[in-house]
């Protein structure tokens, strides 16, 4: 069994994080009824007895005395970590997982990735290290932060620099939340496009979220409950509402629910690394079957049934349907349309009572809608793990590395060069240490390479297929 560490940077990312770390401990009190440390639980949590005070010894067998989550928190304004660690979860993080400052970045992209990330570069490297140290198979670094920000998007891919250099030979997944155009930090696409660079070169796989997505998201399941179409109200323990199942009562924040489809996204992600099933998808396998090209490793995420997050009195919905939805534009985590742009690859992760041959027979359905890549027109790779989501008989996670990505980019690169074309704000960068103009000019050419890829496999779609020459032996 394999362990995963979370690294999560800046406002957005701990918010995610808190989400996440209250979804799994949920999840795993369902399926772990005996309260003993099993082999699931450690793939994200070490088991620490915690009475004599001090570090604690692991324990690896046995019942659960204190489970510790396999986290970093990094925020350089102490608000958001504060309140995890006043909120329910508290007993999972400690002092030696934190690293925080009072002042903030100022929505600088500088600031975090060369100010923060030369002060504090010491402290991640010797934290990361120590939680390496409590892994004995670690396979994976998630780090989740958003790309508007200046701590997420500057000190978030600093620190997926300092992965790679410090532990080359373990995968980086990027969780990144990408603003909306109608975003309050005018600085933003300064700050997405400058880290769009280092998560072109540093990054194995990064699963892009729109703000814009995950709203109209939670704005349609609140409209299909309000309309009766999902049963009458909300259950208290929604996997939808923030506080169901914490300790807390006090009302929910704005963006939990938007948070909770995130936090969805990633446990549904790492179920097969953490539970039975006939056929189970290893993180590895993600990178190695979906990123045909190192570059193009951004991948399309999209959930199924989404009333699964809300814990309503529905029917269940046929199989069938839900992967249907699964490749409707109104079920991405951007807004995007896979369907009419060409995949890659794709990656289908089925959790519950599902067969194998419910999985063939809807691919072989689904397919001749789809447009694959004429060199790849086999390229699925599938994932069932038996074990559903909380109180739910199945549920489907598609991710596609598809070219629909590619409007996200190009709406990014606009709204760079609207700013940049006139210099407008680029002295609050230019004065930090490090920072250089060229810094800006080899962003956008970066995002602009990326862009021309995607067009250049976009101007493949409807080929035909061609199949290689045999090779010729000499006789």
């Amino acid at each position: 069994m394999t362990q995963s560490v979370v690294v999560q940077v800046g406002q957005c990312g701990n918010q995610i994080g808190c989400r996440f770390w209250d979804l799994a401990l949920r999840e795993h009190a369902a399926v772990n009824k005996k309260g003993i440390y099993d082999e699931a639980l450690s793939s994200f949590f070490r088991n620490v007895d915690t009475r004599n005070g001090g570090d604690g010894a692991d324990i690896h067998k046995g019942k659960i005395f204190s489970l510790k989550a396999r986290a970093l928190l990094i925020d350089m304004e102490e608000g958001v970590v504060n309140e995890i660690l006043q909120g329910p979860l508290r007993d999972v993080f400690d002092s030696k997982q934190l690293i925080t400052d009072v002042s903030g970045s100022g929505n600088n992209w500088a600031v975090g990735h060369q100010l923060y990330g030369c002060r504090y570069r010491e402290h991640i490297v010797e934290k990361l290290r120590r939680m390496a140290e409590h892994c004995d198979c670690l396979q994976c670094f998630f780090v989740i932060h958003s790309m508007g920000g200046g701590t997420g998007s500057g000190l978030g891919t600093f620190v997926l620099n300092v992965l790679e250099d410090e532990f080359p030979e373990v995968y980086r997944f990027v969780t990144s939340v990408y603003p909306s155009g109608e975003d309050d930090v005018i600085t933003s696409p300064y700050n997405s496009v400058l880290a769009m660079k280092e998560l072109n070169e540093h990054a194995d796989c990064v699963l892009p979220i729109e703000n814009e997505s995950l709203f109209s998201i939670v704005s349609k399941i609140h409209q299909m409950t309000n309309s009766g179409k999902l049963g009458s109200t909300l259950k208290q323990n929604s996997l939808l509402t923030s506080s169901a199942g914490s300790i807390k009562t006090e009302q929910e924040k704005p963006f939990d629910a938007m948070n909770n489809i995130v936090a969805n996204l990633l446990l549904n992600l790492t179920s097969s690394a953490r539970f039975e099933g006939s056929l189970n998808m290893d993180l590895n396998e993600i990178s190695m079957n979906l990123v045909p090209f190192p570059r193009l490793h951004y991948l399309v995420s999209s959930l199924t049934p989404l009333y699964t997050l809300a814990d309503v009195n529905v029917p269940s919905r046929r199989l069938d349907q839900m992967f249907s939805d699964a490749f409707s534009k109104d079920h991405q985590l951007i807004q995007a349309d896979p369907k009419h742009s060409l995949y890659l690859a794709c990656a289908l992760l089925v959790r519950g009572n599902v067969q194998v041959s419910d999985l063939r027979r809807n691919i072989e359905r689904l397919k001749p809608s789809l447009h694959f890549v004429s060199w790849n027109q086999e390229g699925w790779k599938t994932g069932l793990c038996s074990v559903p989501p909380v109180g739910h008989s199945h549920s489907l996670l598609a991710l596609a590395n598809n070219t629909c990505v590619k409007p996200t980019f190009t709406e990014l690169k606009d709204r760079f060069m609207k700013l940049y074309k006139k210099k407008a704000h680029l002295h609050h960068y230019l004065h930090v240490d490090g920072m250089e103009q060229s810094c800006f000019s080899e962003a956008i050419s970066s995002l602009s390479d990326l862009i021309e890829e995607y067009n250049q496999l976009d101007a493949t779609k409807g080929a035909p297929r061609t199949d290689p020459s045999r090779l010729k032996i000499a006789m």
